[in-house]
């Protein structure tokens, strides 16, 4: 495989198996890349407390934090760091507190309208600083293994149908979108086939503010990046996980990769590898060794 300049690459599933699972192998792995000038981007839907116990950052020195950035809360975090350490913010999507109860109104609306018309019952978190997530099987408890599971999305879609909602999960897209605009909020919503998180943002507007920040103040181009996460899938039709969300305009030339194992379609030009959090370390492995 050939050498990358930044790597852009999803957290849960692809550089750890859970987040309670030691973070040493994925920071030895990283730490070479990142002293020898290579770029590194976390792209998760998660906080920052969330990746390595919310310490990633500090366990590397100034000079190499330098060359590590984070896209987090689909949209809402992203940074970078100086070469004294210390945080640079990039731009990204906070709501005011009008736009996020709009938003929180339009999916207790979902909620409300599935358990209503349907007898459909779903859990749903309201505490995320721009999207919330909605649980469409809060039987079901993952454990650690909060990312994509193989035959999660069957299960979902058998539920739906048995309770008389037949249009799936795009069907659920497209009620969010529409109780959105009857709220004045534009809402993207996303899935990973047990939680259907419906926000301002995704993982575009995440690597799109970090592709900007590299060109503008580093000169990167679309050459030198190649993007890793476990989250491609195709989860109803012609809705995919959110890793395809990092495909944008700005990024469609860059290399894509994943490493999950379950067989399905992918978006055009992902290559599916295999092998999870095994095959994303080997790879930044082989990469420190031609840096």
């Amino acid at each position: 495989m050939r050498k990358y300049g930044v790597i852009f690459f999803d957290w849960d599933g692809t550089a750890v198996t859970s987040r309670s699972a030691p973070a040493d192998e994925i920071i030895g792995a990283m730490a070479p890349l990142l002293e020898k000038g290579v770029k590194l981007a976390v792209i998760s839907g998660t906080s920052y407390r969330n990746i390595a116990g919310g310490k990633l950052a500090e366990s590397f020195p100034p000079p190499s934090r330098a060359n590590l950035y984070f896209g987090l809360g689909r949209g809402a975090n992203n940074r970078g760091y100086g070469g004294d350490g210390k945080i640079i913010a990039i731009d990204g999507i906070l709501p005011d507190k009008k736009t996020l109860s709009a938003l929180h109104r339009t999916c207790f609306q979902l909620h409300e309208h599935l358990l209503e018309q349907y007898g459909y019952n779903t859990d749903v978190i309201f505490n995320r600083e721009n999207y919330c997530k909605i649980d469409l099987e809060p039987d079901i408890d993952r454990g650690e293994r909060l990312y994509f599971n193989g035959g999660e999305r069957e299960l979902v879609d058998r539920r739906l149908t048995r309770h008389g909602f037949s249009a799936g999960i795009r069907g659920l897209f497209e009620l969010a979108i529409s109780f959105g605009e009857q709220n004045d909020v534009t809402v993207k919503p996303t899935t990973d086939a047990k939680f259907l998180e419906v926000g301002l943002g995704t993982k575009s507007d995440n690597v799109n503010a970090i592709m900007r920040h590299l060109e503008k103040n580093c000169g990167v181009t679309a050459a030198e990046c190649c993007f890793w996460g476990d989250e491609y899938l195709e989860i109803s039709q012609g809705v995919f996980g959110s890793d395809a969300l990092m495909i944008t305009e700005k990024t469609a030339n860059c290399d894509f990769f994943d490493v999950s194992d379950v067989r399905g379609k992918r978006p055009p030009g992902v290559k599916r590898l295999g092998n999870g959090v095994n095959r994303f370390l080997s790879f930044l492995r082989e990469q420190a060794e031609t840096a």
